[in-house]
Formats: structure tokens, C-alpha cells, sequence
């Protein structure tokens, strides 16, 4: 235990300082990972011997990427995205396994040579998706089409883990098989894919009618730590299932996460995920290159470098064709086979495989995985090839961002408290054709409006990380309507700080929280009774016998006296507060005054023009 914990410090400190200085030289966070995993790995300073105990916990961040890039997914959008996943991530998938086994044919017998093949047609998922996002490119035109090849190799790993033992090659002696807790390959074909299809269906069983009322038990404890708990405990429980029935973990991940896309707790089990992830993942790739083994690629080093050119140089040409046959705009082809021509991270998990079930020798397994990890140290390296050379050198004009859209509401605006007042809000917003991004911190609540036909998502909107996963980075507008007045400054103070081109609306407790909020910066605010009180003030004067006009010309007089007055009052509340109590009551007074001789003025012409109708209604 205390060598495990030495290493993960080591670790933690190489990532600490590798990656700023990475990302400050813009060579990115993945490739300042890597690099730092070859300093302190064996063959750097040594400062680590034993890294597959680490890359095999640190996997689970690979699983974590999947189970968030599932909660972005609809399987409405999944099916709107059919042709591109079907069709370039089919042909991408195919045409690739088809080159890399007839070159393997030449050499080895077709059953490793499709092994490989299929092993090699996939992409690094970790690799690609990090880098598309520091760089902004993941909503681009090329950028949903790798996303789109992506998510067709990951759902593709499921065919190709019960292809693989079919392709056992006499005279390879496979070893049992440690990485599920029973043998599946001792059952017939019918009964694993019946044991595969019934892990499938619990997930989507789970994800769909179990997860919810969970969750929202969970909730109704407001401790945040037991939420997240429970959602480490979800991707922990559907990785061992994956595990158990001889599937990828990553893969099971995935679909759970698809399944509870609809999920109004989809925000808040994002943020509390997303931590984990970016740490495991980091340290994921920190164990690639401090596992590159260097003794064995100098030993093989014209081979591993041949299988490395070519692989990229191969799939480049494959990707690039895909491209043109589905007639993507020439200024995305270079990225979009730049991104993917590398080997990925299912195929430490495939090869592995193989060997375990007499595909693969394990020589030829260990100079694969060699060689697939350079090709993963070398994809940044691409990028900085495009970025710096390439890109310049063509037209941008289908790479210009798109809007992003979360669950089909209008992005511009996030609707934080959907209680009474912001109920109210909501149904006004959405009737002008506006669908807000809502966030609500009640459980009940949101279960209850839900049921009304709200899209209200659960979460605590004052973290950071819900407000950048409900897309405040890219919102025009943010109206505050939580319960509690702390929570509101709270919220405030973090977007005024983090997002400052972000429009803030607030709903105020009460005069001296409107004050607070002008200290803060706040334009736009209304005290959340007053409205209300103005109101039901006019329904008491038409009740009392006053004209309709008369007391609607009321309220609007005390409304307008009240408005002035208030930047006066925030003056001497904030500068002189001894002073401000006899300055509120001496406007109260002249307030009166204004209004009792308002009422003494001629106005019948004007209340003849109100005769015929009523200002209130």
C-alpha cells in the first residue's frame, strides 16, 4: 500500500509540473502528461519501476470519459446521428481492418492478421476527445464527424471481443482468463451473447426506472457527498458487470450514460464525475508513456517504427477517403484524418485479450502494444503539425463554431431556481419562445415539475462546474431566482468572476439585498414582492372605491418615486448608515406628500379616456 501511494505522489507531482509547462510551451495537456510519464518512468530518472498496477486503476478514467460523453447523448441524437455513426464510422472501421490485415497476411496467418486488424482500426477515444476540446473544435463541422467515427469504434468493441476468440490459432497458448470473475468462454456462442444481451438490458433497466428514484432519495439528503458516491458507485457497478460478462467497462459506462441523458440529475452527475475523470485520465496517460518500453523498441526499433508509420500513414489514407467519399468540405479532410489515424487505448485491453485467449503470441503482443502507444505519443504531435502548418494554410470557413445546444433549449439564457417566482419566469420564457437551460437544487420540485412537463435539470447552481456543463461559457444571459438570498450572492459573485460577459438578472429578497447586489455590480434586479405588493395595493384602492385609473396611476407614481429614490438610498446606505434610516423615512414622507396632492389634480378628462377599459386586466 505504501508503494502504491509513493508512486500515484510521484505521479501527482510529475502532473502538476508537466502539464502547465506543457500548455504554456501549447504543446496541450496530453502530450505534457506523456512526456512526463517518460521522465519518471524506468527509462527516464526511474523514479518508477512498476507502472501496470497504476495504468490498470488509472483505465478507469478512460471509463469515466465514456459514462460523460453517454450523458451528452440523447438516443434521440443518436438516432438523428445514424448516417454519420453508421456510415463514416462503418467505413472507417471496416476499410481500415481490411488494409491493415491483407498487409498482415503477408506475413502471419489471416486469423492474427484480422486480430490485429480490427484491434488497430480503432482510435484513441481519450487522445482525440481531450485535445478537440482544449482546442475548441469538438462542436466544429469536423469535429462531430470524429466524434461521430468515435462513438461507432467504442460501440464496435462489443462485435470484436466476441470475434477475437473465435480466431484462435493452433499452436498460441492462450492463459486463463483473469479479467472477468467467471469464463464465459466456456459456454456455448448462444449462451454468451445471451448473458452479453441480458447485462445490456439491466443496464438500460437500471438507467431508466431504478437510477431515478435513487437519485432522488440520495437528493433528499442534501449531502453532496453521498450523491457523489453514489455516482462513482454507478460507473464502478456497471464496469465490474462489463467486467464480469467479458466486455469493455468502458462500453457499459457508455450506454449507462446514454441511458440517463434524459435524466434531470444528467448536470449534476456530470459535475460530480468530471474531477475523477480529468485526474484518472491524466494519470492514464502518464502511465503510457512511462510504460513505453525502450529496451524493446531499440531492440525492434526498425519493425515498431515501420508498424508505427504505417499504421498512421494507412489509416491517414483510409480516413482521407472516407472523407471524400462522404464529400466532407476539403478544409476539414486533413483534420479530421489527423485526428484518428493514431492507435487507441482498447487495443492495451484487446491485444491483452487475444493473448489470453490463444489469438495472439505474446512477443507479438507486447511489440503491437509498443507500437500503438507510440502512435498514441505521437497523435498530440499531429495536432501541433495541423495547428501550426496546415490549418493556416486552408480556409477555416467550416470550421467556424457552431452554437451549442443542450437538450434543445435555446442556449442563451440559464434559468437558476425554478421555485414559485421562477416557475412563473419559466412558463413566460418559454411562451416568448425562449427554453432556458433550468436549474433547480429542490429534488422534489424538480420531480414534481417534470411531471408538468418542465425539462428542469437537478443541481446545485452556485458550483462552477454545473454552471460550465449547462453552458455559461457561451450563454448571453443568467436569471437568478434562487430561494435564499446567500445562495444568489454566491451565484453572482462566481459568474461576475468566471464568466463576465454573462448578463445577470436577479430576483432580490429585499431592499437590502438589492443593495448587496449593486455592490456586486448587479443592473438588473426586482425585489421579488414587490411587484406583487404594487398589485394587490391597486386591487385594495379599486376595492375602497377608487377609479380604476386613479389607482393604477397610483401605483405607477409610487413605483417610479421608488425607483429614483433607490440609487440615493444605496449612497447612504454605503456610506453613511447612521444617516440612511432618517433619509428612507423623509423620502417615505415626501413620497406621501406627492401623492396626496397627485390625487387633488384635475383628471377627469384623462380617467374618461380609461372608462372603456382596464389597465389592470
Amino acid at each position: 500500500m505504501e508503494h502504491f501511494l509513493l508512486q500515484l505522489f510521484i505521479f501527482l507531482i510529475a502532473a502538476t509540473i508537466a502539464v502547465p509547462l506543457a500548455r504554456t510551451c501549447r504543446l496541450g495537456s496530453v502530450l505534457g502528461y506523456l512526456i512526463a510519464g517518460i521522465v519518471i518512468g524506468p527509462f527516464g530518472l526511474s523514479l518508477i519501476a512498476e507502472t501496470e498496477e497504476i495504468m490498470h486503476f488509472t483505465e478507469f478514467g478512460v471509463v469515466m470519459m465514456l459514462f460523460l460523453v453517454g450523458l451528452e447523448l440523447k438516443p434521440s441524437l443518436l438516432w438523428q446521428m445514424r448516417t454519420p455513426i453508421l456510415g463514416i464510422g462503418g467505413s472507417q472501421v471496416f476499410f481500415s481492418t481490411v488494409l491493415i490485415t491483407l498487409i498482415g497476411i503477408l506475413f502471419i496467418p489471416w486469423q492474427q492478421a484480422l486480430a490485429i486488424g480490427l484491434t488497430l482500426a480503432l482510435s484513441s477515444t481519450a487522445i482525440v476527445l481531450q485535445t478537440l476540446r482544449e482546442k475548441g473544435l469538438l462542436n466544429t463541422g469536423p469535429g462531430r464527424s470524429i466524434f461521430s467515427v468515435l462513438l461507432f469504434q467504442d460501440l464496435a468493441v462489443i462485435p470484436i471481443l466476441a470475434v477475437l476468440p473465435l480466431l484462435a490459432v493452433a499452436g498460441v497458448h492462450g492463459e486463463a482468463h483473469h479479467g472477468a470473475f467467471f469464463d464465459l468462454t466456456a459456454l456455448p456462442g448462444y449462451a454468451r451473447l445471451l448473458v452479453v444481451l441480458v447485462a445490456i438490458g439491466f443496464i438500460y433497466i437500471l438507467g431508466r426506472y431504478i437510477s431515478r428514484p435513487l437519485f432522488r432519495r440520495i437528493a433528499a439528503t442534501r449531502m453532496r457527498e453521498i450523491f457523489v458516491a453514489a455516482a462513482l458507485a454507478l460507473v464502478i457497478g456497471i464496469s465490474l458487470l462489463m467486467i464480469a460478462v467479458g466486455l469493455s467497462p468502458a462500453l457499459g459506462a457508455f450506454l449507462a450514460g446514454v441511458v440517463l441523458a434524459d435524466s434531470e440529475y444528467r448536470h449534476e452527475l456530470e459535475s460530480d464525475i468530471e474531477p475523477f475523470k480529468g485526474l484518472l485520465l491524466g494519470i492514464f496517460f502518464i502511465s503510457i508513456g512511462a510504460s513505453l518500453n525502450f529496451t524493446l523498441i531499440g531492440e525492434q526499433i526498425w519493425l515498431i517504427e515501420g508498424i508505427v508509420l504505417g499504421l498512421v500513414a494507412g489509416k491517414f489514407a483510409v480516413l482521407f477517403l472516407v472523407s471524400v467519399v462522404f464529400k466532407m468540405p476539403k478544409a476539414e479532410r486533413w483534420l479530421f484524418g489527423i485526428a484518428l489515424c493514431q492507435g487507441g487505448e482498447f487495443a492495451f485491453v484487446l491485444f491483452q485479450f487475444a493473448r489470453v485467449n490463444g489469438v495472439l503470441p505474446q512477443p507479438l503482443t507486447e511489440t503491437l502494444i509498443s507500437a500503438v502507444a507510440l502512435s498514441m505519443f505521437i497523435a498530440p504531435l499531429l495536432f501541433l503539425v495541423y495547428e501550426r502548418f496546415i490549418g493556416p494554410r486552408i480556409s477555416h470557413a467550416a470550421l467556424s463554431r457552431e452554437h451549442d445546444h443542450i437538450d434543445g433549449h435555446d442556449h442563451s439564457v440559464i434559468l437558476a431556481g425554478f421555485g414559485k417566482l421562477g416557475t412563473d419566469l419559466g412558463r413566460f420564457l418559454i411562451s416568448a419562445g425562449i427554453k432556458p437551460v433550468i436549474l433547480d437544487h429542490n429534488e422534489t420540485s424538480v420531480e414534481l415539475l417534470r411531471n408538468f412537463g418542465f425539462e428542469v435539470y437537478y443541481g446545485d447552481a452556485t458550483r462552477l462546474d454545473l454552471l460550465e456543463s449547462a453552458g455559461a461559457a457561451e450563454a448571453t444571459l443568467i436569471i437568478i431566482c434562487l430561494g435564499e438570498h446567500e445562495p444568489a450572492r454566491q451565484l453572482v459573485t462566481l459568474v461576475r468572476k468566471h464568466y463576465p460577459h454573462l448578463k445577470i438578472a436577479v430576483a432580490a429578497e429585499d431592499r437590502r439585498a438589492v443593495y448587496e447586489f449593486m455592490d456586486l455590480g448587479v443592473v438588473t434586479m426586482r425585489r421579488k414582492t414587490f411587484d406583487s405588493a404594487l398589485a394587490l395595493g391597486q386591487d385594495a384602492l379599486q376595492l375602497l372605491g377608487y377609479d380604476r385609473y386613479e389607482a393604477y396611476r397610483l401605483m405607477r407614481l409610487f413605483r417610479k418615486k421608488d425607483e429614483d429614490t433607490l440609487p440615493e438610498l444605496y449612497r447612504i446606505f454605503t456610506e453613511d448608515r447612521d444617516s440612511y434610516i432618517s433619509m428612507y423615512r423623509q423620502h417615505n414622507h415626501e413620497l406621501a406628500e406627492l401623492m396626496v396632492k397627485d390625487q387633488q389634480t384635475d383628471m377627469d378628462e384623462l380617467d374618461k379616456a380609461w372608462a372603456g377599459g382596464n389597465p389592470h386586466e
